[in-house]
């Protein structure tokens, strides 16, 4: 199938906007390939540093005869996520050594679980994590002794944290290497029944974390659809994971086997091969695109919307929220993954999962085949999936048909004909929203709002019964100038209790949803912030505001707002405990929501 005129033509948009930064990024990354393998421009001293601990190694390393490569991990063992690469360093070496190689672990970077610090302070310190985690992956291999690397991380802010920095070392070649999801536990729509419960106080603590406890069980990734399984998902569609590699559950033969061949691979594809491929090369126009239709086809987080327009301004690329919206509307609706519907990963990958959907997307002419992968071939590889047959990986082509039709289907016969994002524009700014799990019922929302400086005094207004009516809660100072921008997750329990009572309610803010963002609408990013002279500072309670997702209208229908003194609230509390003092140069450097959000980029 040709390729659909209109991802073409969304493509040459973004080729057009970005032809000087891409150029100019280009250029630098040609420059530093040129200069041949990292080591082997350092002096005898550098190098005998290097290589003091490499044993019997140490003679390949001096004779440059064999790459080296350097391991970036985000191992910790509070993130269920990243417990299983404890062991992969070592997995990895030994790997890398059968394959002729060398393997160091070049420095280990920052990871935060977002799902320990949701509606708590250390959330605020969350979306800042992806710029240190980019700084930290930048002091690992600006030692320059590798000839590759790989990158271990998967939760919200790691993976973009980490190919900012693969980007900004986009001459070398580099694979990420995933852990794969825990297997199922508690069903994530009894789950949040339960948090619904708890949320009007029918049920007490104790049967909330037994519902919790039974639902993030063990190792691995959550299993619902959010910001940590939908950076899986884009790893795969833009060529950075081995093929199939995103959903194998951890400690299976499986998942070691592909940890060995992503080690193996990244030995083939350093410059003292035939198979070089930089970064650089992978992170094209074309890539990012792609990485566009896959979140749309799956439904994916809104964390994306801010960390892909960051990601690809470190390759060069200039994204906007109104690639999105274009994306979005040419891309159907294929998937249906909690909180979009009832089944969890591990369900959507028995299904067919990623080879699946690629394959068909591919055949529609919705996705980029023509593209430069880690896998050596183009995006038609990633429409396979990886098999052990006794001790050999090998690649089968992926399933035809959907094992379940309420979890997977054909762009022909989707769940919706466009996909689950919306950019939203008006007199408040811009913002955007997920309705991929929004009944259509609730795409209009226009009632008077409710005006609050922190998600403690949404609740409290709930408990009290104060917003039992139709409303619209807007909060704001949540933006990344006011306070970093922390999701806002915590909220969904209650506002979801309002709409189920029958009334008309929806969230604006310039802050943040989790990736988990459910039923109830919301527009969120909303940019200007409101520290930064947005509209959203100037609402009152009872002013009335339109959400209208059909159209991307957020509107405030009041008049004379635009001519009021804006909100000077006591912010200074943002400014101290829980780290977040060593925070402020990133408040007063943060980027605008619509641009990334970034620090660093």
């Amino acid at each position: 199938m040709p390729l659909d005129a209109r991802i073409d033509r969304i493509t040459e948009t973004i080729r057009e906007r970005s032809h000087q930064s891409r150029s100019s990024y280009l250029a630098r990354m040609r420059a530093q390939a040129e200069e041949g393998p990292r080591r082997a421009h350092l002096d005898c001293g550098n190098q005998a540093h290097a290589y003091a601990a490499m044993g019997d190694q140490k003679d390949d390393l001096v004779a440059d005869r064999v790459p080296n490569i350097g391991i970036v991990t985000a191992y910790n063992d509070m993130l269920s996520a990243h417990q299983p690469f404890k062991d992969y360093p070592d997995r990895i070496k030994a790997a890398a050594r059968a394959a002729g190689a060398t393997a160091q672990v070049a420095g280990g970077v920052p990871a935060m679980c977002d799902g320990v610090t949701q509606g708590q302070n250390g959330m605020e310190l969350s979306l800042f994590s992806r710029d240190v985690i980019a700084l930290a992956t930048g002091v690992a291999l600006s030692h320059n002794t590798f000839d590759s690397a790989l990158y271990l991380g998967i939760c919200d802010k790691i993976v973009p944290g980490l190919v900012i920095a693969a980007a900004t070392f986009g001459y070398l070649p580099g694979i990420f290497v995933p852990a794969g999801p825990m297997t199922s536990g508690l069903p994530n729509d009894e789950k949040a029944r339960v948090r619904r419960e708890f949320a009007q106080g029918k049920i007490g603590r104790a049967e909330l974390m037994e519902a919790e406890m039974a639902s993030y069980h063990g190792p691995g990734t959550c299993t619902f659809y959010g910001t940590a399984n939908s950076n899986q998902m884009l790893m795969e569609f833009m060529g950075l994971h081995l093929p199939g590699a995103s959903f194998v559950n951890p400690g299976t033969p499986l998942r070691d086997a592909l940890t060995d061949e992503a080690a193996r691979r990244a030995t083939e594809i350093t410059a003292l091969g035939n198979a070089f491929t930089p970064v650089c090369d992978v992170l094209d126009e074309k890539a990012w695109v792609n990485g566009l239709v896959g979140l749309m086809a799956t439904g994916g987080s809104t964390n994306l919307v801010l960390h892909m327009i960051a990601m690809a301004r470190a390759s060069g690329v200039q994204l906007t929220c109104a690639d999105f919206d274009a994306v979005s509307e040419t891309t159907p609706l294929m998937a249906r993954v909690y909180p979009n519907g009832l089944a969890d990963v591990n369900h959507f990958h028995a299904a067919g999962g990623l080879p699946y959907m690629i394959g068909h997307l591919l055949e529609a002419g919705l996705l980029h085949e023509d593209v430069q992968t880690v896998a050596g071939q183009g995006l038609s590889a990633y429409a396979t999936e990886p098999k052990l047959k006794g001790d050999r990986l090998l690649w089968e082509p992926g399933p035809r048909e959907s094992q379940n039709d309420k979890i997977l289907r054909p762009p022909h016969d989707p769940f919706a004909p466009t996909g689950g994002l919306r950019q939203m524009r008006g007199n408040l700014g811009l913002g955007v929203t997920k309705i991929s799990a929004v009944d259509a019922e609730h795409h209009v929302i226009e009632a008077p709002c409710a005006v609050f400086h922190s998600q403690a005094e949404v609740k409290a207004a709930f408990k009290a019964g104060e917003l039992n009516r139709d409303v619209i809660v807007v909060l704001r100072f949540q933006g990344p100038k006011a306070n970093g921008m922390p999701e806002l997750h915590a909220l969904t329990p209650a506002l979801s209790v309002l709409q189920q009572k029958g009334f008309k309610v929806a969230l604006v803010t310039d802050g943040r949803m989790s990736g988990a963002s459910g039923k109830v609408p919301s527009a969120i990013h909303v940019a200007p912030e409101a520290l930064d002279g947005g509209l959203i500072g100037k609402l009152w309670d009872g002013d009335v505001i339109r959400y209208d997702a059909t159209t991307g209208e957020l509107s405030c229908l009041t008049e004379g707002v635009e001519d009021r003194e804006p909100a000077a609230p006591d912010l200074s509390g943002n400014a101290y405990g829980i780290g977040r003092e060593l925070f402020e140069v990133f408040r007063q450097t943060a980027g605008r929501a619509d641009q990334g959000a970034g620090v660093v980029v």
